[in-house]
């Protein structure tokens, strides 16, 4: 498997919400792994080494929210991706899945921000060219779950 582990030690620069969304990542990969209930996974990343640095409420909305709407967001993702979800490696999938749930209901966080975060994640945990697809889909779903905010930034 080309990606790198998943327990990565988090970056000591990285803000609290960074932090949040990587521990996130790690919770929807355990999940789409072995298909733990959300509150099981959630209690388990909850004891890693770092969490405490981690903003733990955004961690629990994120991994709690995009389990329960994932069939809603792999429907919302489905049109912009070129293969199915069972094609796409595990963190593809999962930071996929965490993008869109952002997108989707965290409008407070500019779309740009929900796609570089989702990039860097990539960068971190996935293959190699990984992060370009995530980058490119991500990009697409924005333009459908926030077609006003990328009309006023000149994008589409």
């Amino acid at each position: 498997m080309s990606e790198k582990s998943i327990h990565a030690n988090p970056n000591k620069n990285r803000t609290p919400r960074h932090r949040a969304r990587e521990f996130a990542l790690q919770g929807l990969y355990q999940w789409l792994l072995n298909n733990e209930p959300a509150s099981a996974v959630v209690n388990n990343i909850r004891a890693a080494h770092g969490f405490d640095k981690a903003d733990a409420e955004f961690f629990t909305s994120l991994v709690n929210g995009a389990i329960a709407q994932s069939v809603e967001l792999r429907e919302a993702v489905a049109p912009v991706i070129d293969r199915p979800f069972t094609e796409l490696s595990p963190i593809e999938h999962a930071v996929l899945l965490l993008g869109a749930f952002e997108l989707k209901n965290h409008p407070e966080v500019p779309y740009r921000v929900v796609i570089n975060e989702a990039v860097e994640l990539t960068k971190s945990f996935g293959g190699i060219d990984g992060h370009k697809y995530v980058n490119g889909v991500l990009d697409r779903l924005a333009g459908k779950l926030r077609p006003e905010q990328v009309a006023a930034d000149g994008r589409h």
